[in-house]
């Protein structure tokens, strides 16, 4: 798998298409930070790490407003091919507020508002809405 960050949002948005409750995916902290990311800003619900040692995995449930899933699309900016960096200045908002950008920083995994509060700027994963 050469691009995990992007293995694991495609997993989470087409189980919320087809209504599952929960998603596996494999382990990994940056994983982790992104998935405790997603449910601080309300896009999953709980997360939990299961396994021991080399079988680890991160078990993601999904949230729904009514019958709508509440990941509706994703788009991975910062590719391995391609890293894209952006300036605190130039953050803007996604969907005009109803999406969020994810931002690896040196302050940790942070959303766009949280960068922009903080004045830090980073490279750009990817956008959820």
């Amino acid at each position: 798998m050469t691009d995990p960050i992007s293995d694991m949002i495609i997993r989470m948005k087409n189980a919320s298409a087809s209504h599952k409750e929960a998603v596996t995916f494999p382990y990994s902290k940056l994983r982790e930070h992104i998935c405790a990311l997603l449910e601080k800003e309300g896009f999953v619900g709980a997360v939990a790490k299961k396994g021991k040692k080399i079988t680890k995995s991160i078990e993601v449930s999904l949230n729904y407003n009514g019958r709508a899933p509440r990941i509706q699309g994703v788009k991975r900016i910062s590719k391995p091919s391609r890293r894209i960096y952006k300036r605190s200045s130039e953050i803007r908002p996604v969907r005009r507020g109803y999406g969020m950008l994810v931002l690896s920083t040196p302050k940790g995994i942070l959303s766009d508002s949280e960068a922009r509060k903080s004045k830090v700027g980073g490279e750009a994963l990817f956008e959820i809405w």
